[in-house]
Order: C-alpha cells, then sequence, then structure tokens
C-alpha cells in the first residue's frame, strides 16, 4: 500500500524507522500521524525489537568519582558508537543487576530488598513488590540473594525477576537449603520455592546470566557446569560444559548468549577460545574460533568477554571496553574511562539490547 505522500509503501517506513535509535525513534512520532500510527502499531513494535535484538551492546555502570549518589550509563555499540544516558528518572540510587532484552533489573542500594525493572530507553520503571516480610538485617541474614537473573520474552511481552540464595541462619555460615523467590509480571506477585544445592559462584559468574529457551544459565564456579533455572517448572538442572574446558589458575570461563544459542569463552595463557551450544536437547557443544590474544597480551589477565554476535566479541578491562571484529581479525577500543574509577568496568557491564519492550 502506498503512503499518502506517493514517495514510499508503508512497509519501507517501517523497515527504516525500525532501525532508528530510540530516542530518535520518538521524535518522529510527532512529525505526522501517519508516522504516529506506525510507530505505535504492535506490528511495528514487534519488528523493531526483531532487529534490534541481532544488534547486542554492552552497557557500563560508571560510578562518578565526585560523588558517591550518581552513576551514568554508558552503552556501547558497535554501529552507532557510544552514548551515555541516565536513571535518574527512578528516583533512588540504583545498582544494575540484571539485564534481557532491553529491561533492566535494579536493586536499591540504600534500601535492601527493593528492585525495579526499567526500560532505560524509553524511562519507563516499575517498583516491584517486596519479595519478604521482614527486612534483611545483620539479625536475619537468612536467604540473602546469591543470584539475581531477569528473564524478559519479547514475544509475549512478559518478564520474571528471579532472587535466589542459600538459607543461613545468624551466627552460620550458609547451609545448602536454596531458597528461590521468581517476580511474574503478569499476576505481580512473588512466588516462593525451596531446594538443595551446593554450587558456588564467582562475582563474574553472577553477572553473567543468559535467559535462553525458557530458562535462566549461571556458570558455577567449578566451571565444569552451569546451574538453569526452568521457568515454567520451577526446577533446577545442570548443563554440563565441553569436556576440553578446563578452570584453573592460568584459565578462566565465561558464560554469554551467540545468535540465540548457549555459548562459553574460555581465555586461556595467549588464547580466547569460543564455543557454542548447537543442540540445546542434547547438550551438544562446538569450538567455533580460536583467537590469538598476542597483540593484547597485556591486557589478558584483566579482560572479560561481556557481549557476542557471530561477527564480533565485546570484551571490558578495568578502563576499557574492547571490541575484536572476527571476521577481520582486528582489535578497536570503543570506550575508556577519562577519570579515575573505584570499580573496574568489567565489575559492573551487562550485555544489552535496544528493544521497545515494556516494563509495565
Amino acid at each position: 500500500m502506498n503512503s499518502p505522500f506517493g514517495v514510499f509503501p508503508d512497509e519501507v517506513i517501517l523497515q527504516i524507522l525500525a532501525r532508528l535509535p530510540v530516542k530518535s525513534l520518538f521524535k518522529t512520532k510527532i512529525v505526522c500521524k501517519l508516522w504516529y500510527k506506525l510507530i505505535s502499531d504492535k506490528y511495528f513494535t514487534n519488528l523493531y525489537n526483531e532487529l534490534s535484538v541481532k544488534n547486542p551492546m554492552v552497557l557500563v555502570q560508571v560510578s562518578e568519582p565526585s560523588s558517591e549518589s550518581r552513576s551514568s550509563l554508558i552503552c556501547v555499540d558497535n554501529l552507532k558508537g557510544v552514548s551515555e544516558f541516565s536513571l535518574d528518572f527512578v528516583k533512588d540510587r540504583v545498582k544494575v543487576r540484571g539485564s534481557c532484552n532491553g529491561l533492566l533489573c535494579l536493586s536499591s542500594i540504600p534500601d535492601k530488598d527493593v528492585y525495579y525493572v526499567c526500560n532505560p530507553l524509553t524511562r519507563e520503571y516499575k517498583l516491584l513488590p517486596r519479595s519478604r516480610e521482614r527486612p534483611i538485617t545483620r539479625f536475619h541474614p537468612d536467604g540473602e540473594a546469591t543470584l539475581v537473573g531477569l528473564a524478559c520474552d519479547l514475544i509475549t511481552q512478559k518478564y520474571n525477576v528471579v532472587l535466589a540464595g542459600y538459607h543461613r541462619s545468624f551466627g552460620h555460615r550458609p547451609e545448602r537449603t536454596f531458597i528461590c523467590m521468581v517476580y511474574d509480571s503478569e499476576s505481580n506477585k512473588w512466588r516462593k520455592f525451596v531446594s538443595l544445592q551446593d554450587d558456588q559462584f564467582t562475582r563474574m559468574n553472577k553477572n553473567q546470566v543468559v535467559f535462553i529457551n525458557g530458562g535462566l544459565h549461571w556458570l558455577t564456579d567449578s566451571c565444569s557446569c552451569m546451574l538453569v533455572l526452568d521457568l515454567a517448572t520451577d526446577f533446577w538442572r545442570k548443563i554440563q560444559l565441553p569436556e576440553e574446558i578446563s578452570c584453573g589458575v592460568r584459565s578462566r570461563v565465561y558464560l554469554l548468549e551467540l545468535d540465540g544459542c548457549l555459548s562459553v569463552i574460555q581465555i586461556y595463557e595467549a588464547w580466547m577460545v569460543i564455543w557454542v551450544m548447537e543442540n540445546y536437547e542434547k547438550e551438544e557443544w562446538r569450538m567455533v574460533d580460536k583467537v590469538s590474544l598476542r597483540c593484547i597480551r597485556g591486557m589478558v589477565p584483566g579482560i572479560f568477554p561481556i557481549s557476542q554476535t557471530g561477527n564480533y566479541v565485546y570484551l571490558a578491562t578495568h578502563k576499557q571496553v574492547l571490541i575484536y571484529q572476527r571476521n577481520s581479525r582486528v582489535w578497536k577500543e570503543m570506550y575508556s574511562v577519562k577519570d579515575s574509577s573505584t570499580l573496574p568496568l568489567w565489575f559492573s557491564a551487562h550485555a544489552f539490547r535496544s528493544t521497545l519492550f515494556s516494563c509495565h
């Protein structure tokens, strides 16, 4: 169908608009009634999200040295460069705890057990109901969240927030009792279930959680397997990593997503090896690339993979975000911290996508 302007069909206009950044997209809504109608339609939302998920980025939360109460979000995009935005619309001091399909899970810094879900680009946010009857204090430290996960389904426009941790009575070490709280956006309620687990997690493992096939995946400290929560059944299970992967003093393993599949990246000595799970049901892995790190040898001990596609890999160091082009075998610096940072960038870096996912 031709547009009233007689230049482009509506479908062509949709394809053009669907490739704009979110901020620019909102500005085009006021151009004319036709564009407003096209952009407001559910078909366009699905189209925009479908294209956006093919372009993962890196989101880094950087605190300003002069103010502990303020922090900025740095978005590093291979196609559109670096942009900066704020979470000031939340009206709270928050820390990014999870990222999935355009939404962020935030935890309040001054008020424990307060969580938000927001879309930082549309500036929408939702305060979640409290997950417990009594607040976390030093006298009641049981069930503190060891793992925080966010699962967003772009098709159903529903999401879940997962808080999981070991039961710990006051004055005692954590027990094997694993308490899990799951928030459901459709019911606006939390559900709770308990299981027995004995896995440990590093700080980096907690950040890199992947939502695929209806489950949230975390890599365990042993690097021999990942712990998976099936959100449809509230059942925990384990998936083994490739037998060739070993974790030691000079070997590190990271869990990422690669074009809708589970992927692990192993960094050891002067090599980066990329694995992808080709068959999820049979748990079949395949090595897809082996990259020499000799040209950045000095950075290897402090470099961490954050996000990837079939063409490039984002990695964070203490003060830089790098990108590796797999086809051309070229390294490029995308962002660096100008001022001294209290924490390494990889400490607060998350994979991110720009979507029109609503948290309401």
